[in-house]
């Protein structure tokens, strides 16, 4: 599978998964930066976050709080 797992990294610096199974990544419309993901089991979130970082290798996406 070429699934991954989300995580959020918190403005206390602690990582924190948030979904597994995410199939889709994209900015949330007029959401004023927001980011939407969605699993492969249609479970959605809807994060103020900004795409940190993505290994696509490792199966992990990480986010970072937005202020």
């Amino acid at each position: 599978m070429c699934e991954a797992s989300a995580y959020i990294v918190r403005r206390d610096g602690r990582e924190e998964l948030i979904l597994e199974g995410v199939d889709i990544v994209e900015p949330e419309e007029g959401s004023g930066g927001a980011i939407r993901i969605v699993s492969i089991f249609g479970e959605q979130k809807v994060l103020r976050a900004r795409l940190k970082s993505m290994s696509l290798v490792n199966h992990k996406i990480v986010l970072e709080e937005a202020g």
